[in-house]
């Protein structure tokens, strides 16, 4: 029987991205997507789907076990600004679908598991600039203590059980085909989006709010790239640092600007100021970089030019 990939939270802005590129890699059927719903009727037709609730561990084991599945992608999670609005569901669902897959991995049911991180496991006491890939973690949201925690996890499944477990500590995802999904960052896709519809932009973070971000592809990438990569050379059991770019509202603006020059943005900061205030400027990734050669693609110039002339087509 042919062994397959199962990616969990597939109709999401990263899975929905992840699955088509994954199928393209390694054929339509070798890929299942699986979500607790079918809200994303192109991803749910493009190929295998299963209806998966993420918390329930009896439904991912049959799952996996009935087609072959050695390699799952975790990417259910309830992000930043939901997470501090439904703070126990956030709980729920981020640590204990984790915990289905690691002991499916420490029982040998599949072979290798992908779950993402966040820079949302820093917090105020971090340092701002060039954060490193060991430093302070004091997370003051919901979700970025389930990352922090669930980095833990990985580790100690890595040592105590030979759990082959990877992960990223994404930044912000820009993209083009897929609608964020609750996070702090969201506004660097809304704002593009608004500027082809109404070339205004009212953003819920201040001007000079400075996050690091990061183009979609440059993420499938990093993720594909890690998992692919032998597993001698991931020495990180955690979760890596990895970064492309940092700008603020304002700089992201300008960009905009260069191609509609009527565009306008003003400010309204709401809750999630305080969020994206708890989270670094910009990260340093040395450390995925030499370990498995990670290396981004995509600056803010190059991301502002392919969202614009993508989301243009479709509007």
């Amino acid at each position: 029987m042919t062994e397959t990939i199962l990616i969990i939270g597939a109709c999401g802005q990263i899975g929905t991205e992840l699955t088509m590129k994954l199928r393209e890699i390694h054929g339509i059927d070798s890929v299942i997507a699986s979500d607790i719903n079918t809200r994303n009727l192109d991803l749910v037709n493009s190929g295998p789907f299963e209806i998966i609730d993420a918390k329930n561990f009896n439904a991912v084991k049959d799952c996996c076990k009935h087609n072959n599945v050695k390699t799952v992608y975790l990417m259910a999670a309830l992000l930043s600004a939901t997470g501090e609005k439904y703070p126990m569901e956030a709980w729920d669902l981020n640590m204990n679908s984790l915990f289905h897959v690691l002991n499916l991995a420490k029982e040998k049911v599949i072979d290798k598991i992908f779950w993402p991180s966040s820079i949302a496991v820093f917090g105020p006491t971090t340092p701002k600039v060039n954060v490193p890939q060991h430093t302070i973690m004091e997370p003051t949201t919901v979700y970025g203590i389930t990352k922090q925690v669930g980095e833990r996890w990985c580790e100690y499944y890595h040592e105590k059980y030979g759990v082959d477990v990877r992960s990223l500590r994404y930044p912000g995802i820009i993209s083009h085909k897929a609608m964020p999904g609750g996070g702090t960052t969201d506004y660097a896709v809304e704002i593009y989006h608004e500027a082809i519809n109404n070339e205004t932009y009212t953003c819920f973070l201040s001007q000079d709010t400075y996050l690091p971000m990061m183009f979609m592809d440059d993420a499938i990438k990093a993720t594909i790239s890690i998992m692919e990569e032998k597993s001698n050379n991931i020495t990180i059991r955690s979760s890596y640092n990895i970064g492309a770019m940092s700008f603020s509202p304002k700089e992201i603006a300008n960009t905009i600007k260069e191609h509609l020059p009527n565009f306008k943005i003003s400010y309204s900061p709401d809750f999630r100021q305080a969020i994206a205030d708890s989270w670094p400027k910009s990260i340093n990734d040395e450390k995925a970089r030499a370990d498995w050669g990670w290396q981004p693609d995509f600056d803010l110039g190059k991301t502002t030019q392919v969202m614009l002339t993508e989301l243009k087509k479709n509007s």
